[in-house]
């Protein structure tokens, strides 16, 4: 059985800082590229960030030098570090793989709120 567990969410005051964890499971997790994407109030769910099996990683324009995505094969766990956080960022946050986002299976996701 395939799972994304996420964590790490929470409120925070504009300018701070979260890191989110996707604890998986199911899969051979060293060989896959995880995504964490993110659902705003009344958007649409968008894509964030990627690392790739070689842990290269791309970013979303809205997010890129703010967010670092990174991976611990050992753990089988992916992280989003979020610094300089905006309102813009509140959203629930999830992570998947590519093929599994567009199976539309996700997680619970975590929420972040950034608010004074």
């Amino acid at each position: 059985q395939v799972q994304f567990v996420e964590s790490g969410g929470g409120l925070v005051q504009p300018g701070g800082s979260l890191r989110l964890s996707c604890a998986v499971s199911g899969i051979i997790f060293s060989g896959y590229s995880i995504e964490w994407y993110r659902r705003a109030p009344g958007k649409e769910r968008e894509w964030v960030a990627t690392v790739r099996a070689s842990e290269s990683t791309l970013y979303a324009d809205s997010v890129e030098g703010r967010f670092t995505i990174s991976r611990d094969n050992t753990k089988n766990t992916v992280y989003l570090q979020m610094n300089n956080l905006k309102a813009e960022d509140t959203a629930v946050y999830f992570c998947n793989t590519n093929f599994r986002a567009r199976l539309g299976d996700w997680g619970q996701g975590t929420q972040v709120t950034v608010s004074l």
